[in-house]
């Protein structure tokens, strides 16, 4: 290294020898700032929350990539003890993430961070003046709902009907969705005049500007209570550590807020939303 220093500096060192003694310096910085990946697991219900904090995420460190899969909730608990290559999963049920976080899948604490609620949402009939009760109407002949067995959505809404004392009542118009995504698509496309989906996709332009909807109270289900974990996968992972900070800002918040998600109060473990 000093010949390559005399060599440059010199008169006759020449141009080349400069660049390359000027690469070796620069080399250790470089790989110092090598772009990093995570994948994240995703209930469908964060859809699109998560885009938009993602999108205000990487304005700070565009050279990182971060996958988004959203799906139910209840597979992903199931993908990720077989192995699956994610670095964070957020749940719609906290359940999943705990189960985990026991059985040594977790690399960080499960981390509540907001309650979900359930609505009624119809593109091709007036939801917002629905109760429960107009489920069994007769012109309702297709009411869709997230597969209950693996989607947590899908379980609220089973226990809110079966409060109301209408599950036998509806049982046979139901259809099932794999995730409250893929529920809402069976409202869009005509297959279910109905649908049970969350709030947070109903707030989304996408469907608000095709539907109304209608609040079930929450009194008739168990809370959803969401949360996430950083997985063991990742435990020296950087980027998914903060990230998972970043869920705690105030941008995120404020778009979790915007899609209807009641932010999680640890004094007081009760709703802040406003039925």
């Amino acid at each position: 290294m000093k010949l390559l220093w005399k060599l440059a500096t010199t008169a006759h060192g020449g141009k080349k020898i400069l660049s390359l003694l000027m690469l070796c310096f620069l080399l250790p910085a470089t790989a110092s700032a090598q772009a990093e990946k995570i994948t994240i697991a995703a209930a469908a219900d964060l859809k699109f929350a998560m885009d938009e904090i993602v999108a205000e995420f990487k304005k700070d460190s565009p050279t990182h990539e971060i996958e988004v899969i959203y799906g139910s909730s209840g597979k992903f608990h199931t993908q990720i003890q077989q192995g699956a290559p994610y670095d964070l999963y957020f749940s719609a049920d906290i359940a999943f993430p705990r189960k985990l976080a026991e059985n040594g899948f977790a690399a960080s604490d499960v981390i509540p961070y907001a309650f979900g609620r359930i609505v009624l949402w119809s593109g091709s009939l007036d939801a917002t003046k629905m109760t429960m009760e107009s489920l069994t109407d007769s012109a309702i002949i297709r009411i869709a709902i997230a597969n209950p067995r693996h989607a947590p959505y899908g379980k609220r809404a089973e226990e809110a009907l079966r409060s109301a004392k209408l599950w036998d009542k509806v049982e046979a118009k139901l259809v099932y969705g794999e995730n409250i995504a893929h529920t809402a698509q069976f409202v869009q496309t005509g297959n279910a005049q109905v649908g049970i989906i969350a709030l947070s996709l109903a707030v989304n332009p996408e469907l608000a500007n095709k539907g109304g909807y209608r609040l079930i109270p929450d009194n008739l289900h168990e809370p959803l209570e969401q949360g996430y974990i950083i997985t063991k996968r990742a435990a020296g992972n950087g980027l998914a550590k903060r990230f998972a900070d970043y869920m705690g800002s105030k941008f995120a918040f404020a778009v979790m807020t915007k899609y209807g998600f009641v932010l999680h109060d640890e004094s007081t473990k009760t709703f802040q939303h406003a039925n």
